[in-house]
């Protein structure tokens, strides 16, 4: 059986760069992409990592960044707010494509960024920011919490609710191939992005 042809991309460093972009850019829209369910990784208040899935929201190359949303109230926010700082990963299996991202993280909660991201959220997603107790909160049992009633998800979920963005310092490409895999990175300083061929 012959193979595939070798994507564009497998031997030209810009054009990595190039796709890691466009995968993640196409992430947001695309509901069984991939890329639409990163894993987001934080450090906690003891130090240890913790990883959980988020759904992205946006990213763009232009500025170099990613956005989700998430409750104001829960450990991830606690985490980002105390740290500055996130990492987001990514396998596609069809692919073979990994990307991780890593850099700085910052919480919208009253701003026009975080009032943009509302605006566009459904409100089965306003609803969710709207349960009480908080999330991560023990409760005695599965259906313990509430959630609010129609109508209301607007005043209880916008407190709730922020945006973080966050701003990519370092990417990771890794494109697994039976006749040699590709890996690049890149870092981004005040002069913009430099990216190598890294051994896989």
């Amino acid at each position: 059986m012959t193979p595939a042809p070798l994507p564009p991309f497998y031997d030209d460093l810009d054009a990595s760069f190039l796709e890691v972009w466009r995968l993640l850019e196409e992430g947001p829209a695309l509901r069984r992409n991939a890329f639409h369910m990163p894993a987001l990784a934080t450090v906690d208040a003891d130090g240890r990592p913790q990883v959980r899935t988020v759904v992205l929201r946006a990213a763009d190359p232009a500025t170099g960044t990613l956005r989700f949303h998430c409750d104001r109230r829960s450990a991830k926010a606690a985490e980002i707010d105390a740290s500055g700082r996130a990492a987001l990963h990514g396998y596609d299996t069809a692919s073979k494509i990994q990307i991780r991202v890593a850099g700085t993280a910052r919480l919208h909660t009253d701003d026009a960024v975080a009032a943009a991201a509302w605006d566009g959220s459904r409100v089965m997603s306003r609803t969710c920011y709207g349960i009480s107790p908080a999330p991560g909160t023990a409760i005695p049992t599965g259906e313990g919490y509430t959630q609010p009633e129609d109508g209301a998800e607007m005043d209880l979920g916008r407190a709730n609710f922020c945006a973080v963005v966050v701003t990519a310092t370092r990417l990771d490409f890794l494109f697994l191939d039976r006749r040699g895999h590709r890996r690049a990175g890149w870092t981004r300083d005040a002069a913009g992005w430099t990216g190598t061929w890294l051994a896989p």
